[in-house]
C-alpha cells in the first residue's frame, strides 16, 4: 500500500469521525424525540428507540401553535435575505469596482465594526427603535438588512468580486453599459454562489435569533420559532421528550434548507470567482 493511499484512508477516517460528531447532536435530538420521559431518562442509554413515538409530535403540536410561529418567522426571513442580497451585493460591487475618496478607509471603517459585539449596540438601538415607536413590531428586525447588509457579508461578497476579471467590465462599458447593467447582467450571475453562501448565513442566523426578537417583540402572538420554542420550555411541567419533538421541529427547516444550497454553499466557499 502506497503512502499516498494509506494518506487518503487517514484523511477519510479523520472526516468520518468528524463528521459523526458533528452529526451526532442532530441524531440525539431525534432519538429523544421518539421516546418516552422513561427511556430518556434509562441509563445506560437506549441508542435506537424501541418503537417510535410520534405521538410526541402531536402532542407538543397541541401544545404550541408551530404554525404561526412559522408564519412569523418566515414574515422576517424573506424581506431580510432580499434586503441583505440586494444591498450586499450593491455594497460589495461598490467596493470592487468603483473608485471614490477614501474608499479603503471606509471599507476598513466597515470591517472594523465585526469586531464589536452586538450586545454593546444594544441598549442605544433599543431606544433609537422605542423612539420611533417601532417596538413590539417586526420592523427593527427588518430594517437593517436595506442598510449594507451586514460587514461580514460586503466582505465575503466583495473578496469574491476581487478576482472576477475588470476586463468583463470594460468591455461592457464600450458597448454603452452602465454600472447598474455590468452589475446586473453581468456580476450578479457570476458571484450567485457566493450570494448563496451569504443568503445560507443570513437565514440561519435570523432562524436562531433569540436575543434580538427577544427584545423586540413582546406580543406572543408575533413570536417567531425561537420564542415559541422558549415558551415551551419555560412552561411548568413539560417533559424532556417533548422539549425534544419541539426542538426538532424547529430545528429541520433550517437543516432542509441548507441541505438544498448545500452544493451552492461548497461552491461558493471553496471558489472565488472566476480565473483571468
Amino acid at each position: 500500500m502506497t503512502y499516498r493511499i494509506r494518506g487518503q484512508i487517514i484523511t477519510y477516517a479523520v472526516l468520518f469521525l468528524l463528521s459523526l460528531l458533528v452529526f451526532f447532536p442532530m441524531y440525539w435530538i431525534l432519538r429523544s424525540s421518539l421516546l418516552n420521559l422513561q427511556e430518556i431518562l434509562a441509563f445506560p442509554p437506549i441508542w435506537f428507540p424501541n418503537a417510535f413515538r410520534i405521538d410526541n409530535y402531536t402532542e407538543v403540536m397541541a401544545r404550541v401553535d408551530f404554525g404561526t410561529y412559522f408564519i412569523n418567522t418566515f414574515t422576517v426571513i424573506i424581506p431580510v435575505l432580499i434586503g441583505v442580497g440586494l444591498t450586499a451585493s450593491l455594497t460589495a460591487f461598490g467596493f470592487a469596482r468603483l473608485e471614490f475618496p477614501l474608499k479603503n478607509l471606509w471599507f476598513s471603517l466597515i470591517i472594523m465594526t465585526i469586531l464589536l459585539p452586538s450586545i454593546v449596540t444594544l441598549v442605544p438601538t433599543y431606544i433609537g427603535w422605542s423612539k420611533l415607536h417601532l417596538t413590539n413590531s417586526y420592523w427593527p428586525l427588518i430594517i437593517p438588512a436595506f442598510f449594507g447588509g451586514g460587514a461580514f457579508n460586503i466582505f465575503l461578497l466583495r473578496q469574491f468580486l476581487m478576482t472576477i476579471p475588470k476586463e468583463l467590465d470594460e468591455s461592457a462599458v464600450i458597448d454603452g453599459a452602465g454600472y447598474f447593467t455590468i452589475y446586473r447582467k453581468i456580476i450578479l450571475p457570476l458571484i450567485k454562489p457566493a450570494i448563496v453562501v451569504v443568503l445560507l448565513f443570513t437565514f440561519v442566523g435570523v432562524w436562531n435569533d433569540f436575543l434580538g426578537q427577544l427584545v423586540y417583540l413582546n406580543d406572543s402572538k408575533k413570536y417567531t420559532v425561537s420564542l415559541g420554542l422558549s415558551t415551551l420550555r419555560g412552561a411548568n411541567n413539560t417533559p424532556m421528550n417533548l422539549l425534544m419533538a419541539g426542538t426538532a421541529i424547529i430545528v429541520m427547516p433550517a437543516v432542509i434548507v441548507f441541505l438544498f444550497g448545500q452544493r451552492y454553499f461548497i461552491e461558493g466557499i471553496a471558489t472565488t470567482g472566476i480565473k483571468g
